[in-house]
């Protein structure tokens, strides 16, 4: 299955667009990460890694998820 990385210091965003429902849980809760009119649509840069681990656990479809970097 399709999976893109989004790379940032501590943690890597991976998305599965396949899976995604649209649901748009990520761009009300981080709007200056998730935007899907940019390329690239996410941008890790914009919020540390707490925030993003704890927006990725609300990710209704499962399509978000992430990986910690050593």
């Amino acid at each position: 299955m399709d999976t893109h990385e989004y790379n940032a210091d501590e943690i890597t965003v991976l998305w599965k667009p396949k899976v995604c429902i649209r649901a748009g849980v990520c761009v009300k809760m981080l709007p200056k990460v998730y935007n899907p009119i940019d390329r690239p649509w996410i941008k890790t840069e914009n919020a540390t890694a707490e925030e993003l681990k704890d927006q990725i656990t609300k990710c209704p479809s499962g399509a978000l998820s992430y990986k910690l970097n050593s």
